[in-house]
């Protein structure tokens, strides 16, 4: 089963664009805080991309802004691709 489920801050506003067919598709960035303290008695933070596609692209984009709380419930991919000669992984 790959579920998951996150909530967090935008760290910045969403960013909406159009596949060539015209489908929406908006990226954005969640900052997560983990539940636990580190060594030093500190919360430490995660930053996930996220990816949301067709009408939810549309809503997130028109609704939220840098700041807000947000919750997403979807699915873990991890793409692959090569940059500057490097195979490097993408989690989104």
């Amino acid at each position: 089963m790959n579920q998951i489920n996150l909530i967090g801050r935008l760290t910045a506003d969403p960013e909406l664009r159009y596949t060539p067919n015209g489908t929406p598709v908006v990226t954005f960035r969640l900052a997560v805080r983990r539940n636990r303290k580190n060594q030093n008695g500190e919360y430490e933070t995660d930053f996930i991309d996220c990816v949301a596609w067709q009408k939810s692209a549309e809503i997130i984009a028109n609704n939220m802004n840098k700041g807000n709380i947000f919750g997403v419930s979807g699915r873990l991919q991890v793409r692959e691709y090569e940059y500057e000669g490097q195979r490097r992984r993408a989690y989104e």
